[in-house]
């Protein structure tokens, strides 16, 4: 039976936690009979002094075998998930995680849900509050709910996450095998502040193979004032517009690449029609020498960290690359010869460019990350 392991960080919550346990613990884990329900209180400590928090839970440890504690000095949210997730893979077994506030602002009720999208092969899994079901709180001054909204969408266009409607939010679920244990925990950005979610969201995204949403009604602190700080906002922005750079960085590289590829394709259609060549031939060779400066280029700089190593297995590529670079070859070579012989030999380097950018690129962009560096992953749909 899974395990799954239910990350709570505290600090100074003991107005909170108590009743949170008997929600959580005794009513809704019960509920859910195809997991083994944990949960794992990360309790921050201020100068080694707590305001009771600690307490109540050791108490609570007495009568309930589902319920562990780890105590140490504040030092930010992210790292006291960080300290969570990882004492909860090594010394609880977890085979999910679940990220969780003690404030009640992610309610109790929601939890089976989202365990459930898990057993039924999600490997990350979304509390969302901007999806049918989902809901911020009516209490919420119009002015919160617009920057929560809006910045929201601002981290979904900077990510190109359209899909997914709540990039920021503090309720989520992750597979341990084949996502978490992917993630460097120790190196995501901005630890100490909110914004650690959006890295860490990032990263699970880009590992996982199905990745759902779940609706979230997301409610008021019970006790006590909002966390929310126009600091954390600013944060959050700055790692997202960090990642979204980064993200774009592979497809930059591949465009530059592809401009190389473009020009070593001019010049070959250039020379080999001034040897009089038939025109399919000036055509598919010109390709191939692209194809090869492609390859080239791609595996030493845009794929570097998939870069195919060893001179058996960079042949044994090479060839793959060919066969599925045959798809641009027949491209080139058919609507090339075609556009020559509807409008004549001077349109060639006037084809060439749309032919490039529209039918190549495409084409080439897909099957160098689903083929041959294998950057992206399939869904689990295509691999049964």
């Amino acid at each position: 039976m899974n395990k799954v392991v239910v990350i709570m960080p505290t600090f100074n919550e003991a107005k909170n936690i108590g009743g949170m346990i008997e929600k959580l613990v005794d009513k809704e884990f019960p509920k859910i009979k195809n997991a083994q329900m944990h949960l794992l209180v990360v309790n921050d400590l201020s100068k080694g002094k707590d305001d009771g928090t600690g307490d109540i839970v050791r108490q609570a440890i007495k009568s309930r075998k589902n319920i562990h504690i780890l105590e140490d000095e504040k030092r930010g949210l992210g790292w006291a998930y960080i300290r969570g997730m990882k004492y909860a893979v090594k010394t609880l077994h977890a085979d999910a995680v679940m990220e969780m506030d003690a404030d009640g602002q992610h309610p109790p009720e929601f939890v089976a849900p989202m365990v459930q999208s898990f057993l039924d092969g999600a490997d990350y899994a979304i509390g969302s509050r901007y999806i049918p079901g989902g809901s911020v709180p009516k209490e919420w001054p119009v002015f919160r709910r617009a920057v929560s909204f809006f910045g929201n969408l601002f981290i979904r266009v900077v990510l190109l996450k359209p899909r997914l409607h709540d990039l920021t939010t503090g309720f989520r679920l992750t597979r341990v095998e084949g996502v978490l244990d992917k993630i460097d925990l120790d190196k995501l950005m901005e630890p100490s502040r909110f914004a650690y979610k959006v890295d860490l969201l990032y990263q699970s995204v880009k590992s996982a193979k199905k990745v759902v949403e779940v609706p979230l009604e997301f409610r008021p602190r019970v006790e006590e004032a909002s966390k929310f700080s126009t600091k954390e906002m600013i944060s959050t922005f700055k790692v997202a517009i960090i990642l979204g750079i980064k993200d774009k960085q592979k497809f930059f590289k591949f465009g530059t690449v592809g401009f190389i590829g473009y020009i070593v394709n001019a010049l070959g259609i250039y020379f080999f029609a001034r040897l009089g060549w038939a025109e399919w031939m000036i055509w598919a060779v010109a390709t191939e020498l692209a194809i090869i400066s492609n390859f080239t280029l791609n595996n030493i700089w845009t794929f570097k960290a998939e870069k195919i190593t060893g001179f058996i297995r960079l042949i044994n590529k090479f060839v793959q690359f060919n066969l599925t670079s045959t798809g641009a070859l027949v491209i080139q070579t058919v609507v090339g010869t075609l556009g020559v012989n509807a409008f004549g030999p001077r349109y060639r380097q006037i084809l060439l460019p749309f032919i490039v950018v529209f039918l190549i690129l495409p084409y080439n962009y897909l099957m160098y990350n689903l083929v041959i560096w294998r950057s992206w992953k399939l869904p689990r749909f295509f691999k049964k």
